[in-house]
C-alpha cells in the first residue's frame, strides 16, 4: 500500500513540477521566500494589535510559540524521524525533477516546514479573526506557498499535505490554548492602559 501511495506521490510531483516556465519559476521562487511573507504577517500583526489591543500581546506570544512548534516539530518530529528524501535528492526521480535556481534544500522532506508554518498561521489567525474574506485569503495564501514547494521540486505532494495537516492541528491546538488563557485573565486586567 505504501509503495502504491509513494508511486502516486511521485507521479503527481512530476506532473505539477513539469508545468514549469521561466515566468512561473520566478513567481514560485518568490512565493517560497520567507522574507516575502514578512509584510503580510506584519499587516496581520498590526491588525490584531488594532483590533484586540492588550489581548494582542497574548495572541502574538502564542503566534511565536505556534511557529516555533510548527517549524521545529516539522523537522525534529517528522523529517528526522521518517527520513524521506526530497524529490530532488531521491535517486529514482532526481534526474527528472525541474529545480528552480538549482535549489534543492536539506536531505529530507516529510513534512514540508513551509506548509506546516503557513497552515499553522492560517488556522490560528482565521480562528481569531473570524472574517470570511480573511479565511479565504489566508487559506489561499498557505495553499499557494505550499504548492510552490511542489512546483520547485523540493517536496512531494504528500510532504505538503502532511505539513498542512500538522499546521492545522497545531493552529487549532494553540487557539484552544488562547481560549483557556483568555478565560483565566480577568476582563478588567486587559482593559487597563
Amino acid at each position: 500500500m505504501l509503495e502504491y501511495l509513494d508511486h502516486i506521490d511521485q507521479d503527481l510531483l512530476l506532473f505539477f513540477n513539469g508545468l514549469n516556465s521561466p515566468f512561473w519559476d520566478q513567481v514560485m521562487w518568490w512565493m517560497s521566500e520567507q522574507l516575502i511573507w514578512l509584510p503580510l504577517y506584519l499587516v496581520i500583526a498590526g491588525w490584531l494589535i488594532y483590533k484586540f489591543k492588550w489581548k494582542a500581546v497574548i495572541i502574538l506570544i502564542l503566534v511565536a510559540l505556534l511557529i516555533t512548534l510548527s517549524d521545529q516539530g516539522s523537522v525534529h518530529l517528522f523529517k528526522e524521524v521518517f527520513k524521506r528524501p526530497r524529490p530532488c535528492h531521491d535517486p529514482d526521480i532526481s534526474g527528472m525533477v525541474h529545480l528552480v535556481r538549482n535549489h534543492c534544500g536539506g536531505e529530507y522532506g516529510f513534512v514540508s516546514s513551509h506548509a506546516a508554518n503557513t497552515f499553522a498561521m492560517a488556522a490560528f489567525t482565521l480562528l481569531i479573526i473570524r472574517k470570511r474574506w480573511y479565511s479565504i485569503f489566508i487559506i489561499l495564501w498557505a495553499t499557494l506557498v505550499s504548492y510552490s514547494r511542489i512546483y520547485m521540486g523540493v517536496h512531494y505532494p504528500g510532504d505538503v499535505i502532511g505539513g498542512a495537516i500538522l499546521g492545522f492541528l497545531l493552529g487549532f491546538f494553540i487557539y484552544r490554548l488562547y481560549i483557556l488563557i483568555e478565560k483565566k485573565i480577568p476582563p478588567h486586567a486587559l482593559h487597563k492602559a
